[in-house]
């Protein structure tokens, strides 16, 4: 029990640390790329290659995603992404796979390409008899233009025995 508070605690730290980077005044005037800005969904398809936190356990994890982002202004977006994460493990031991689905705020800090992003959401165990599911969160940074996301994220588990640190590649559009 005292983990999932330490864990709680810290999602909250890390929550307001991204968000007071992305805090700026406002202003009365707005130029033509914010009037003309128009709002909606963009979806990308992403690979996902990490490192486990415990290498002595595991050994790699693979994976692949769909994230749906709907852009509430030109700065800010929140997403939804879910997929499937394969953790492989050392000595013959079976992989564990899962689906993680994750909601999130990404905010865009430098240049509109930029961005922090943190997710919440869990992970639901489907392979080779694991019954354990996880809460999960992640934050992370990256870099998107308009057809290219690559990002970086710290994904910590509250059931499993490991966390990750994963780079993933994404081709994303707009809808």
């Amino acid at each position: 029990m005292k983990t999932n508070s330490k864990i709680n605690g810290l999602t909250l730290a890390i929550m307001l640390i991204l968000f007071g980077f992305t805090a700026q005044a406002q202003t009365t005037t707005t130029s033509d790329a914010a009037q003309n800005y128009d709002q909606g969904f963009r979806l990308g398809f992403g690979l996902n290659a990490g490192l486990p936190t415990n290498n002595d356990v595991y050994n790699y994890a693979l994976g692949a995603d769909v994230r749906l982002q709907y852009d509430l202004s030109q700065r800010y977006s929140v997403v939804l992404t879910s997929g499937f994460t394969n953790l492989f493990i050392n000595n013959g031991v079976k992989d564990l796979g899962f689906i993680p689905v994750k909601a999130g705020f990404k905010a865009f800090v430098w240049e509109n390409q930029f961005y922090v992003l943190g997710e919440v959401g869990g992970g639901i165990a489907v392979t080779n008899s694991y019954k354990e599911d996880t809460y999960l969160w992640a934050p992370g940074v990256g870099y998107a233009n308009k057809y290219i996301d690559i990002s970086l994220r710290y994904e910590a588990y509250t059931e499993y025995d490991t966390n990750q640190l994963a780079l993933r590649l994404a081709y994303g559009f707009k809808l």
